[in-house]
Order: C-alpha cells, then structure tokens, then sequence
C-alpha cells in the first residue's frame, strides 16, 4: 500500500519530535536527524506533520488508516475498512 507520506530530511532539524508522536515508529534518529525507518507503516493521522518545526513531513491526514479508524470507532463498529497493522 502507497501513503501520501512525504519527507524532506534536508529540512529536518534533529528536533525529534516526529519519533515522539508517530505511534507507529516511521521515524527514527540517526546521525541527529531523523529518517524514515518505515514509511509503509505510516497511518496517515497527520501527528508528525503537525509536530514539524520546520514543514519536513508533509501527508493528507484523514485519508489513511487513521480516518478508518476513527470513522468505525464513532460508528460503534470493527475496523474493515482499513489493513494496516
């Protein structure tokens, strides 16, 4: 599966935060910047964007896995809209 993940490390200024609030680990640090460890992994909530210093990361939440799951959690029903971890 493609996401709308996109990443630009030459703007990333080592800040970490988006190894902070991504919840399924697409960042890590290496070399006191950050890279994308698995970027197929990325659910598209939008928290590491928001969280960017610097606009490095840029995706369109509301379109991936995460606006699956919170689109079945208020219908009060399993996610099968969704394949992602």
């Amino acid at each position: 599966l493609e996401n709308s993940l996109r990443y630009n490390p030459d703007l990333c200024t080592g800040c970490k935060m988006c190894t902070y609030v991504c919840p399924h680990a697409v960042f890590e640090m290496q070399h006191k910047r950050a890279v994308l460890k698995n970027s197929a992994a990325c659910m598209e909530c939008g928290a590491c964007q928001l969280n960017c210093e610097t606009n490095a990361i840029q995706v369109d939440s509301g379109v991936g896995c995460a606006a699956a799951m919170f689109k079945q959690a208020i219908r009060g029903k399993e996610l099968t809209e969704c394949s992602c971890g």
